[in-house]
């Protein structure tokens, strides 16, 4: 068993016992630096990144591989990479990015096959002229996403 696959049996453990949590990415150097990366349905507590990075670190001998961990949660403004991230952000506000185009709108649904999208947008009347504000909804498959990202709002 190599060393990045030793951590990511390690790392599923560990999450067994926090079932909110779920793990985003997990990266190890080539120099034996581990990178965990974590998200949650309710959000991540510094507490869960402390209980995972304790669980993977007890779990592991430094005599037989020396390595440096780090455990943190997923950055505001990191793209959204799962469909359990989608499904926890219904209702806010994303900036999608698809191969045609770059939507922000609400995120309405988000199922195992797709998203729905809902936005107003501004478009030429259809009689006379001017513009008249218009509701958009689009239901977007995960394959048409190339990135989503949440926006923030203040």
């Amino acid at each position: 068993m190599t060393f990045k696959e030793k951590v990511d049996t390690l790392l599923t453990e560990g999450l067994l016992e926090k079932p909110s949590i779920f793990l985003i990415d997990l990266i190890v150097t080539d120099a034996f630096k581990v990178i965990v990366t974590l998200d949650g349905d309710n959000g991540v507590a510094l507490q869960d990144c402390i209980d995972v990075s304790k669980f993977i670190d007890a779990n592991l001998d430094r005599e037989e591989q020396d390595y440096s961990l780090e455990v943190a949660s997923v950055g505001v403004g990191s793209p959204l990479k799962l469909i359990r991230q989608y499904k926890k952000n219904i209702g806010r506000t994303l900036i999608v990015k698809t191969s045609v185009e770059i939507i922000e709108a609400e995120l309405v649904d988000a199922n195992d096959d797709f998203v729905i999208l809902s936005w107003k947008a501004r478009e030429p009347k259809k009689i006379g002229k001017g513009k008249e504000t218009v509701q958009k909804e689009l239901k977007l498959p995960y394959v048409d996403i190339k990135e989503a990202i949440v926006t923030v709002t203040f």
